[in-house]
């Protein structure tokens, strides 16, 4: 059941991260402040929001103890000053493996408490077609291998990470659980992000009559890098509400709870599931 029955505002958080830690928050933090503005009551954060450097082992040294370190202080914090959920991107905390670290994305209530946490579960290690990107990210990251959904002024939200938007059986897992909204901080590179995001996010959505709400990494990083951009919101019938194709920004909308209820009642797609 959603935890709201009116509609109400969420924003996609799209930034382009490089390797100065406190620039990235500060931009991280002026574009929550422009959401809280615009009346958001929860908004996503784009993966590695802190930091992207050139390789997945970059991030070691800001790896920090779960409950404690500077970047979940600055999301408690922030969270609680504006008075917003905060879906925190990932940043790196300390898993079993002393030579990695879980992408861990930390969702935080209006009053900066701490109250889910999923480690991404899909691994981007591949070469992309035509190209000599190469990407291996399970040499430097440990995988998560839980489903986390948690109650949200917003619904019933369900957490995932980028590379996770390929696998439509995660977030079938998540509708188990009651998942009515979809968070999805990403780092889409340029070519698999002109190729594919816009139709896997609003496949996620349309085939599970949910929301997505997809913060977004968007232009050029350290080593050549290019990521695709275009945070969006989308409802569960598909439709891009509200997208921010380039540069920092933000992507804000309407979440309807009526709408997805009457929608899902009319047709019962979910419903009629035999597997």
């Amino acid at each position: 059941m959603s935890a709201t029955s009116s509609p109400i505002k969420a924003a996609a958080i799209q930034m382009a991260s490089g390797t100065n830690v406190n620039a990235n928050l500060l931009t991280i933090e002026k574009l929550l402040e422009e959401a809280a503005r615009q009346d958001a009551t929860l908004a996503v954060l784009p993966e590695n929001f802190a930091y992207l450097g050139a390789s997945g082992r970059d991030m070691l040294p800001y790896r920090e103890v779960q409950g404690d370190g500077p970047l979940q202080h600055f999301l408690s914090k922030i969270a609680s000053r504006l008075g917003i959920w905060i879906v925190g991107g990932t940043i790196p905390l300390e898993g079993e493996d002393a030579g990695r670290w879980c992408a861990a994305s930390l969702v935080f209530d209006a009053e900066g408490r701490e109250v889910a946490r999923y480690d991404k579960q899909h691994l981007f290690d591949v070469t992309l077609p035509d190209s000599d990107e190469h990407y291996s990210e399970s040499d430097a990251i440990e995988p998560g291998d839980e489903v986390v959904v948690v109650d949200s002024p917003i619904g019933r939200l369900g957490l995932a990470v980028c590379y996770d938007l390929r696998f439509p059986e995660t977030f079938r897992a998540m509708i188990d659980h009651g998942a009515e909204v979809f968070a999805l901080p990403a780092a889409f590179t340029a070519v698999t992000g002109c190729a594919h995001w816009e139709v896997l996010v609003r496949a996620r959505a349309i085939e599970n009559l949910a929301w997505v709400i997809a913060g977004a990494q968007g232009g050029f990083h350290v080593g050549g890098r290019e990521t695709w951009g275009h945070s969006m919101v989308v409802d569960p019938w598909g439709s891009v509400l509200a997208c921010r194709e380039r540069g920092n920004g933000i992507a804000i909308a309407t979440i309807d709870p009526a709408f997805q209820r009457a929608t899902r009642r009319s047709f019962p797609c979910l419903d009629h599931r035999r597997q």
